[in-house]
């Protein structure tokens, strides 16, 4: 299962819960564990973005957030050649299109990236479960 979860896109340790939990408790222990991953990390977040204008203040914190910019910009550009070359792998005209209306989308149409983001999710789960609804019919002839 560590192999599994460090072959798929995200963070390890929310994969392998994931996938812990799916094996435990199915869909939803999935869906638990997952969650659970990520409330630490979401809590420490939420406590210190709440003191961010007194870190921003200091000079020396300021410049170190400068810093950490480009390193976060970095990461993000690997994230879209990774995810970008798992969906033009998957040969899927539908997910291969994903990439560039996403992007037109929010530059050219200005629509907020979490829509967007909430949108490509739901398109992605119905498309699952529209397969899953295929492989089931023609599973019983």
């Amino acid at each position: 299962m560590a192999d599994i979860a460090q072959s798929s896109p995200g963070a390890i340790a929310i994969n392998l819960a994931t996938l812990s939990g799916f094996r435990v408790a199915g869909m939803t222990g999935a869906v638990i564990s997952g969650i659970a991953a990520v409330i630490p990390s979401f809590v420490i977040l939420v406590f210190i973005s709440m003191f961010y204008v007194a870190f921003a203040a200091n000079p020396l914190i300021s410049e170190v957030l400068k810093g950490m910019q480009a390193g976060v910009a970095a990461l993000i550009v690997d994230f879209v050649i990774d995810m970008c070359s798992m969906m033009v792998k998957e040969r899927s005209l539908l997910l291969t299109l994903m990439i560039p209306t996403s992007f037109l989308a929010n530059f050219i149409f200005e629509i907020n990236v979490a829509i967007i983001f909430v949108m490509c999710c739901f398109i992605c789960i119905v498309r699952v479960w529209l397969n899953e609804r295929r492989q089931k019919k023609w599973g019983n002839y």
